[in-house]
């Protein structure tokens, strides 16, 4: 091949790369795939998503699949890693903080300087940009270091009305020439965005203008000729259209979930009305998840107002709930909270309503900035490096043709989308609900934003039916199997609610299958689940035990109780569990009744989803172990800790809290690795020592290896490391099964519980025959599971072959394509891999007739 012919294959296939990375071997710390993804996806996936995103044949969970793939020589593999050579990017945060605008900075800084590229922080956001001087200045690989744990932005963020106008833009670019700089990406908000954008199209002007000037000179002019923008989304407030999800809404709702969680023990004892306002502008998002997240009585956001009798429906919610024997009432309000004609609704407002017409004892908590502050999910910081990764990639392949563009998150995935579409998108969104068009300003949201107050106002705003006559009722009954996850509880009590505002009759099993056995079966109130949504644990226990030896028992008191469908909430014993059940219904025909199984465990290795009920909370967990126990090597110098995570040989949580941690490699099982790759991880810490950073942190999966055990690992390290570093280990145990959920786990539990309890309803009244319950059917046996961008209900017996049984993993992962980004951020010498193609895409508005999950 010519060097001609190279170089046009090369960059033919780099202009449309996604810029995802792979070693060419497997190796301790990263996997011989293409793909990064993030961490996890929102509970939902949002409507205003890229015209890809539909059931693509050449797609299977969200990850794409290759056709003719051509394998990179190692000549190709050197020119991608000197992809930047030559350039320049400068990465600035404007407007509202937002915790992991720091992982997305270092993630730029660190892939930047790994393709070659000079990278500059600018401190102070667009005001750095137009006073130029020390604000510009150039960022190191260690100048990003423990970054990733901090909140806000350590670069700086202000508002900056000089860039508003022309001669700050005229200053701004000034400043970018001088300095060789023609990339630059923006973290920010819509405004932020926007005015990057307005940037770049006057970007030729300006160069002009400074020329004649005399303040550049035409050689200057000419290497600056265009200037690429990408952006990328971050704001508390989830309200920019065109992603799923934006940076610091997760951190966001953490904190909000926090303080609510130690508001609601001094209302309880107190018995009192608390009305909680949050953050959000004009977006009711973190009003509405916050509300699902904690069980609030009421929620007001502007995208809904309530009808305008809302006094008396709100009053009377609040006396059912006491009379009921709640003692105590939560109303959440969105700042930007209106009525049907326009009129604020504030918190205020509220206390005094309470308080006149029901005589409650109310206080009002307005939560204010404490919602930007603290530090950043494990969520937010995989978010911001993964969108850090996908920018840089972005703005190197960047042309002159090429439209400024922000990185968004659809599905699993980061995607490029036209910035300005986005931008109008979210605008409409606001002059809908100017127009008071709110029906509209809704489904402009997307799905998930529709799904979710579809959710909780069928858990808040409509009574459990009153009288049922035993003809008209579904005896449906509800457990917990396997070792316990935080989440389940809030499983449970949406499954519990659905139920019975469907009329349904339903049953509580304690102690899983081996209390079915022994008949530990009650009925479940309305009230019996009160408060469960935040806590950790099962409220019922659960043991790990299987059906099948127990199948007589078992038979024997599903007919005892009249039970007619069975929801399980668990992990790999629940799936392997329903399989039994399926092998038992030969024996025994009591067990041909529907049954679903809700995936809830930490080690994320039901078969059938991508995401486990629990496993984010252990995530979180982890994090932040791992974050106080960095300050402990950061304070002492020279130090390598050896952390084992639970997970059994399924390496989600290793991996997962190595990205997020900023770990130097990650040992699991399904990547596996040699005393060769130990001793290369020995090097790479040896050498990190004689850099400014002088820590190292590994993680190591419980099962990843029989031999290379944590006791091993950390003798190694020790030996290899004398006179260089010292080393320490930790086994975090159980208490990653602890602690109260996050708020992701107890949105996405509470509408699994919703959305199996549905299908549950249906399933029973298909398989009602000559008087009684039986389904014999494969689709009567699922397991309820996130793949791809949906919930879906999938045959236990058809996902038997997806299955290592040996292991209890799925066969295939989809988070080991994401093992590479751990390498990269650690400064290994990998290579870059450009091989998987992405284009830039368009949004699509769906207003219309589709169905939510």
């Amino acid at each position: 091949m010519s060097k001609e012919e190279f170089h046009l294959k090369f960059f033919m296939c780099v202009i449309q790369s996604r810029g995802l990375v792979r070693t060419p071997q497997s190796t301790a710390g990263g996997a011989s795939t293409s793909s990064m993804l993030i961490q996890k996806p929102p509970p939902e996936t949002d409507d205003l998503k890229p015209l890809h995103a539909v059931d693509d044949p050449t797609t299977m969970e969200g990850i794409p699949i290759l056709k003719n793939e051509w394998i990179m020589t190692h000549e190709e593999h050197h020119a991608a890693k000197t992809l930047g050579i030559g350039k320049a990017i400068a990465v600035l945060t404007s407007g509202g903080d937002a915790q992991g605008m720091n992982a997305a900075v270092r993630a730029v800084v660190r892939v930047g300087i790994f393709t070659g590229a000079r990278v500059f922080f600018v401190h102070e956001g667009y005001q750095g940009l137009v006073d130029g001087g020390d604000h510009i200045r150039e960022a190191t690989w260690e100048s990003v270091s423990m970054m990733l744990q901090l909140g806000g932005t350590v670069i700086g963020s202000a508002r900056c009305k000089d860039f508003r106008e022309r001669e700050g833009r005229l200053r701004a670019a000034h400043n970018l020439v001088k300095r060789g700089i023609t990339n630059l990406c923006v973290i920010g908000g819509d405004g932020s965005l926007t005015g990057a954008d307005t940037f770049r199209s006057e970007w030729s002007d300006l160069l002009s203008d400074l020329q004649k000037a005399g303040k550049i000179t035409a050689e200057e002019a000419t290497k600056s000729s265009y200037l690429n923008i990408v952006g990328l989304v971050g704001s508390i407030d989830n309200d920019f259209c065109g992603t799923d999800m934006t940076i610091g809404t997760d951190s966001a709702l953490h904190r909000i979930i926090e303080i609510v969680d130690a508001i609601t023990t001094t209302a309880q004892s107190h018995q009192r009305t608390f009305v909680l306002e949050v953050m959000g502008r004009h977006c009711g998002y973190l009003a509405l998840v916050t509300s699902l997240s904690c069980g609030a009585d009421w929620v007001f956001i502007p995208e809904c107002p309530p009808d305008d009798d809302w006094e008396e429906h709100l009053c009377r919610r609040l006396s059912e709930t006491r009379t009921r024997g709640s003692r105590l009432n939560i109303i959440i309000v969105a700042e930007g909270a209106i009525d049907r004609n326009g009129k604020p609704i504030t918190s205020e407002d509220i206390k005094e309503l309470v308080v006149k017409r029901l005589g409650y004892d109310t206080r009002v908590t307005v939560l204010g900035h404490v919602q930007r502050g603290g530090t950043p999910s494990a969520f937010d910081r995989i978010l911001g490096s993964r969108m850090g990764v996908e920018a840089v990639m972005a703005l190197l392949e960047g042309t002159p043709d090429t439209p400024a563009c922000v990185v968004s998150l659809s599905g699993n995935q980061a995607v490029r989308l036209p910035l300005m579409e986005c931008v109008q998108v979210t605008k409409d969104v606001t002059k809908a609900m100017n127009d008071r068009k709110f029906d509209e300003a809704m489904k402009l949201r997307g799905r998930s934003f529709m799904n979710n107050w579809e959710v909780y106002k069928l858990l808040a705003h409509i009574r459990p039916p009153v009288s049922k006559t035993l003809a008209s009722m579904h005896t449906v009954a509800v457990m917990n199997v396997g070792a316990p996850a935080a989440g389940m509880n809030a499983a449970v009590r949406s499954t519990v609610r659905i139920g019975l505002i469907q009329g349904n009759r339903v049953l509580v099993v304690h102690d899983g299958f081996e209390g079915l056995a022994k008949g530990q079966i009650e009925e479940a109130g309305w009230s019996y689940v009160g408060g469960w949504t935040g806590q950790g644990g099962s409220k019922l226990g659960t043991k790990r035990t299987l059906p099948k030896k127990s199948f007589e028992q078992i038979s024997a008191n599903i007919t005892k109780f009249n039970i007619q469908g069975l929801i399980i909430i668990g992990g790999f014993e629940a799936y392997t569990g329903g399989l039994e059940l399926m092998e038992g219904r030969k024996q025994f025909d009591e067990l041909c009744i529907p049954f679903v199984v809700i995936p809830a465990t930490v080690s994320n290795n039901v078969p059938g989803s991508d995401f486990s009920v629990g496993a984010d909370t252990a995530l979180n967990t982890i994090c932040t172990t791992c974050d106080r126990i960095k300050q402990s090597a950061a304070g002492t110098k020279r130090r390598v800790f050896i952390i084992e995570t639970m997970g059994g040989y399924c390496g989600y949580l290793a991996t997962m809290a190595g990205l997020a941690a900023g770990a130097d490699a990650a040992y699991i099982f399904e990547e596996p690795f040699t005393i060769r790759d130990l001793q290369a991880n020995v090097e790479h810490l040896v050498q990190k020592m004689k850099t400014t950073v002088k820590r190292g942190l590994v993680l190591r999966n419980e099962k990843c290896n029989e031999n290379y055990t944590t006791d091993f690992i950390f003798n190694l390290y020790s030996e290899e490391g004398k006179g260089i570093f010292d080393s320490r280990k930790n086994v975090l145990g159980h208490m990653q099964q602890g602690g109260s959920p996050t708020p992701f786990d107890r949105n996405f539990a509470t509408k699994m519980g919703a959305k199996a309890m549905n299908w549950m309803s249906g399933k029973i009244k298909e398989s009602y025959r000559n008087g009684r319950i039986f389904a014999n059917t494969p689709d009567s046996g699922c397991v309820l599971g996130m793949r791809k961008r949906a919930l879906v209900f999938q045959p236990v017996t058809e996902l038997k072959d997806q299955t290592d049984f040996d292991h209890r993993i799925p066969k295939e992962q989809w988070w080991l394509k994401l093992r590479p980004i751990l390498k990269i951020l650690a400064k290994y010498e990998i290579d870059l891999d450009t091989t998987e193609h992405a284009h830039l895409e368009h949004i699509s508005r769906k207003r219309s007739g589709e169905t939510s999950i």
